[in-house]
C-alpha cells in the first residue's frame, strides 16, 4: 500500500476493513458450523465478543494477504505451479497457528480463558492452545481465503460506489468498536 496514492491508501484500507468484517463473520460461522453439525455440541456464540464474528479470522486473513499477496501474484514455469499452492498451504498453517497461539495468551490476560481449550483432547497439542488437526485445517482455509473468497471479496468492495465503500468501513468499525468496548466493560 506504500506505493499508492492518498485516495488508493483510503480506498484499501476501507476496503481491508470490510474484508476483515467478511471473513470474521465466515470465521464463527465456521466455528458455529463444526460445533453444531460436525462435533454436535450444540449452539453456544464461538467469538469472543457478543456479534456473529470471530476477529481472529479476520486478523488471520488480513495477515494471509499480507503475507502471500506477492507470491500468489508471481508468475512461475508451469512444471513448478504445484510449488505455490504448497507453499502457501503450508505459509498458511505456519502463520494462522502462530495467531492462534498469540491470541490465545491475549485472551487469557484479558479474560482468563481462551475459546478453544478442547484442543487439549487433540493428540499433537500444545497447552491446549495450538493443535495440528486444526492447523491443517487453517492451511486449508487459507488456500480456501485466498484462491476463491478473496477475489470475489475484491470483486465486491471493487463494485461498491467510493460512498458506500466508506460507510460501510465506518458502520462495521464502529460496530466492532462498540462490540469490543462491551465486551470489555461487561
Amino acid at each position: 500500500m506504500r506505493y499508492l496514492s492518498g485516495q488508493r491508501r483510503l480506498e484499501a484500507a476501507e476496503s481491508c476493513v470490510i474484508w476483515f468484517f467478511l471473513y470474521s463473520v465466515l470465521g464463527w460461522l465456521y466455528e458455529v458450523f463444526l460445533e453444531v453439525v460436525v462435533y454436535r455440541w450444540g449452539f453456544t456464540n464461538r467469538g469472543v465478543l457478543f456479534g456473529p464474528y470471530c476477529p481472529v479470522y479476520g486478523v488471520g486473513a488480513l495477515v494471509f494477504l499480507l503475507c502471500f499477496s506477492r507470491l500468489m501474484e508471481k508468475r512461475e514455469p508451469a512444471w513448478l505451479r504445484w510449488v505455490k499452492p504448497v507453499l502457501i498451504f503450508l505459509g498458511c498453517m505456519a502463520v494462522a497457528t502462530a495467531i492462534e497461539l498469540a491470541t490465545s495468551y491475549i485472551l487469557e490476560a484479558i479474560t482468563g480463558a481462551w475459546p478453544w481449550q478442547t484442543y487439549r483432547d487433540y493428540a499433537i497439542n500444545f497447552e491446549g492452545r495450538i493443535a495440528l488437526s486444526p492447523s491443517v485445517r487453517f492451511g486449508l482455509g487459507g488456500l480456501l481465503f485466498l484462491y476463491v473468497l478473496q477475489p470475489l471479496f475484491r470483486h465486491l468492495t471493487g463494485s461498491l460506489s467510493p460512498r458506500l465503500r466508506r460507510g460501510a468501513a465506518i458502520a462495521v468499525t464502529a460496530v466492532l468498536a462498540a462490540d469490543f468496548a462491551a465486551t470489555l466493560l461487561l
